[in-house]
């Protein structure tokens, strides 16, 4: 059965919303259309949309101006909504489990089943112990209706909501592939929230959202220097007064990139003691935070795991004649979300 033209992805973050069209063919990815408009703060926060009508219009607006005609799209929910467990279950036939998940969600989801969207996929069968691993997903309905009411606003079709996480690992398989018999990690740090996911056998092991992100370093700029939010923002992006940026900005930056590496360290090291897995071979580090110097320094002292910062364009053959290519390359770190949103399918097989 045929999966159909490419949905649209459209990643709403918490400073920005990203909106990238794909193309595949049998040469690669070509990025026909891609959208950038930032947001103000409080207008989304902690991966809730608080101020619809904003996010509705800019949505329109960048639809209306990269002349994106395509209306069916894909989403993405991230944060406290979404519960991702791998669990064990006795081996069953795929229609036995549809009519079982729903008791299993209730045993390991800390939310009454009424309020969440349940879905989930077979990870590998193991016929000699009579058990299965499955991995589980559960979302608030009322976030994804969120979602799916603000895309309808702006007059679009929501056919897919993902998981950030998730989306991150469909752009890293269909670019680098996975390996089946490794272990490594995909880091993707936001704003405010980082995500991470550990393939293990070419398939997520484990994965956790972190309530740390680069907001954290540039309100710890703030409060140290006492200065506008504003110019920590762009101390830490690296834009001072005629290109100088203060010796104490370098070491806050650095003390707050080792609490970030903290955090990741604390969720590899409950990885570890739980899985049974004897390495992690190498850490990918992606989003928007990634290119701060000190943080994959951090990261991998701390971790003592080889770490690569990983670039999710880099597989982009090509890009439309009105992409703006500056424009993709300035944000070229924060794209793994939407460009992975991007892979998805009108209609799609389920393995």
């Amino acid at each position: 059965m045929r999966e159909g033209k490419n949905l649209v992805g459209v990643d709403i973050g918490t400073t920005s919303i990203k909106v990238c069209q794909l193309k595949q063919s049998r040469k690669g990815l070509e990025l026909q259309k891609f959208g950038f408009e930032p947001l103000a703060s409080q207008v989304v926060v902690d991966g809730q949309v608080m101020d619809a009508n904003v996010v509705t219009e800019l949505l329109q607006k960048i639809f209306k101006e990269q002349k994106i005609r395509q209306r069916d799209v894909a989403v993405s929910v991230s944060g406290q909504a979404a519960i991702i467990r791998k669990i064990s279950v006795p081996l069953m036939t795929d229609a036995e489990l549809d009519e079982q998940i729903q008791w299993e969600a209730e045993q390991h989801i800390p939310f009454d089943i009424k309020d969440v969207q349940v879905d989930h996929q077979v990870l590998n069968r193991n016929p000699d112990e009579g058990q299965m691993e499955v991995l589980l997903v559960a979302a608030k309905r009322d976030q994804i209706e969120d979602y799916a009411q603000l895309v309808r606003a702006a007059k679009l079709r929501p056919i897919v909501c993902d998981i950030d996480a998730f989306s991150v690992q469909n752009l890293f398989e269909a670019t680098r592939g996975l390996a089946p018999d490794q272990t490594f990690a995909l880091v993707n740090v936001g704003a405010t929230l980082s995500s991470l996911n550990v393939i293990s056998g070419g398939v997520s092991a484990f994965s956790r959202e972190i309530a740390n992100g680069g907001n954290s370093v540039s309100e710890e700029i703030q409060r140290t220097m006492g200065i506008p939010y504003e110019q920590a923002e762009a101390y830490k992006c690296g834009d001072g007064q005629d290109g100088i940026v203060p010796d104490q900005v370098v070491q806050i930056v650095e003390g707050s990139c080792d609490s970030i590496a903290a955090e990741i360290q604390r969720s590899l090291d409950f990885f570890m003691a739980t899985s049974g897995d004897a390495t992690i071979s190498r850490l990918y580090l992606t989003g928007g935070c990634a290119n701060l110097p000190p943080l994959a320094q951090c990261v991998e002292s701390r971790s003592r795991i080889p770490v690569e910062t990983w670039l999710p364009t880099e597989a982009l053959i090509s890009m439309g004649k009105e992409v703006n290519a500056e424009l993709v390359e300035r944000h070229g770190l924060s794209l793994s979300v939407p460009l992975g949103l991007a892979l998805r399918k009108v209609r799609e097989v389920r393995a």
